[in-house]
């Protein structure tokens, strides 16, 4: 098992087919999928596929999104990270800064703190030239986290009906930033 980034209270590891369990909780809450377009999972299933989905893009990106795992108890939180995007924007393809956490842990400043040691671990260790995300407008706290860590709001695109905005850091601003 390889640990990635470790904040003061997480470990940020790799997907493993143990947290299928865990994500299977994550997904099939529809409050969670309130701003993914209101599609949550019915199946264990389809958490293997994406556990192993996620495992593919270590091997074919060199990145992936992590599971988040709580020190003090093992317990899995949920995930967050860097992805490589190629599907969200027709003709963009970026890294991508995420989080997605079980409502359960919701407003303990997980997302921040986790997102914000990716985005160190983008810059620093694996050196990429920006790091970019979106969030639906609506969705108050996912913005909040963007921003909170440094993300730039550039611009809003529709994304399957919804009005998205979408943000970028570059390599060199968040240096300065630090």
């Amino acid at each position: 098992m390889k640990i990635f980034v470790e904040t003061e209270r997480f470990l940020l590891r790799e997907m493993l087919e143990i947290d299928a369990p865990g994500l299977y909780e994550l997904d099939s809450d529809p409050e969670v999928h309130r701003y993914l377009g209101n599609k949550p999972i019915s199946d264990m299933e389809t958490c293997y596929r994406v556990v192993a989905n996620v495992r593919q893009q270590y091997q074919d990106n060199g990145i992936g999104r992590w599971s988040v795992i709580d020190k003090a108890s093992g317990a899995f939180v949920g995930w967050s990270g860097l992805k490589y995007e190629t599907n969200l924007r027709a003709g963009k393809r970026y890294y991508d800064i995420g989080y997605r956490l079980l409502r359960k842990y919701w407003g303990r400043g997980i997302a921040s703190e986790t997102a914000a040691a990716a985005l160190r671990y983008g810059f620093e260790t694996l050196q990429y030239p920006e790091i970019c995300a979106a969030a639906q407008v609506a969705n108050i706290g996912s913005n909040r986290v963007l921003q909170k860590i440094g993300l730039q709001c550039i611009e809003q695109f529709d994304y399957e009906g919804a009005p998205t905005n979408w943000y970028r850091l570059s390599r060199s601003e968040w240096a300065l930033a630090q």
